[in-house]
């Protein structure tokens, strides 16, 4: 992934620099590069993941898998196996919608869905490496628990609040197509077809979201500057932890790309618990993601969803200040 993002990089600096031939230093310049290569990134990662999760949702046994979850729905045991393997995505909060789509075409409760889908964009594979070298283990696994922790727990209320009804109609639709199901023994060749259908229908849905959202997160990117941040969420702040996650939610940025940022905040003086709240805020309650998730949720379950884990989000920040 990290290879890729220096690829596209590096075909949107030729675009922008080269073909274009805009100044390097300039503002509209960088918001282009940025616009460019997340766009493409994205663009590409949802492709590849709604293929792959029809691909997958075709095999599995989703009615075993389904009742399993359903079974262990009132312990939390479901809610804890689907931040688990959220955790161990490499995916974003925009590529994992359509695992969410997958999720919910197969009739997985929504408090458990929604626990996949709050903790993959928080827990990265090569983020928690990053952050290991950069702040040792003790931060690290302290990171992952409260992600996996922030799913379970934001998955369990958001269900418990009734939620379920304020999906979106279409996927309501697709839900209701999958009541009935029967084994099905067709070949990968034979199934591809309907699985292509189903894939281009939802990709119909989120790709102009895509645009926009990243459109919006690129103008940020390029002409808000850094010292903004460093102003408003200094140490001296009481109030600089939810004033953090609500500045990264405009932002569009991987567990990856934040990083940096967060180094660069910390070095400036901001508490640890403070940069890791907006890192929370940029990578799972982003602006691109809401307008993806318009798509998917009603509007109540949208503020809901921000409200609830945006409340866990700022807990997490003022934790980590306590501790370190």
């Amino acid at each position: 992934m990290e290879k890729l993002t220096e690829l596209l990089y590096s075909f949107s600096d030729y675009i922008v620099f080269e073909l274009l031939g805009l100044n390097q230093s300039g503002l509209f310049a960088t918001a282009l590069q940025y616009f460019i290569a997340t766009f493409i990134l994205i663009a590409f990662l949802v492709v590849i993941v709604t293929y792959v999760m029809g691909i997958i949702t075709s095999y599995l046994p989703m009615d075993k898998i389904r009742d399993y979850l359903e079974r262990n729905k009132k312990s939390g045991l479901g809610n804890v196996f689907a931040s688990l393997l959220g955790a161990i995505t490499p995916f974003c909060s925009c590529s994992s919608i359509p695992l969410f789509v997958g999720m919910m075409q197969a009739r997985i409760p929504l408090g458990i869905a929604l626990s996949f889908l709050i903790t993959s964009p928080l827990v990265n594979e090569i983020a928690i490496v990053l952050f290991w070298v950069s702040y040792g283990w003790k931060v690290t696994l302290i990171y992952i628990l409260s992600g996996i922790v922030l799913g379970v727990i934001g998955g369990i209320i958001l269900d418990k609040m009734g939620m379920s009804a304020h999906i979106a109609e279409w996927l309501k639709q697709l839900h209701s197509k999958t009541e009935k199901t029967i084994e099905d023994k067709r070949s990968l060749k034979q199934k591809f077809p309907e699985i292509h259908k189903e894939a281009l229908s939802t990709l119909k849905k989120l790709v102009p979201y895509i645009f926009i959202g990243i459109g919006i997160g690129s103008f940020i990117h390029g002409y808000v500057p850094q010292s903004f941040f460093e102003t408003y969420i200094s140490k001296s702040n009481p109030f600089a932890v939810p004033i953090a996650v609500i500045m990264g939610i405009p932002l569009y940025i991987d567990a990856v790309g934040v990083l940096p940022v967060v180094e660069t905040l910390v070095d400036k003086g901001v508490p640890l618990g403070t940069a890791i709240a907006f890192m929370m805020g940029s990578i799972g309650l982003s602006l691109p993601e809401a307008l993806l998730l318009k798509k998917v949720m009603q509007k109540k379950l949208i503020i809901a969803f921000f409200s609830v884990i945006g409340v866990g989000m700022i807990i997490s920040g003022y934790v980590f200040n306590l501790i370190f």
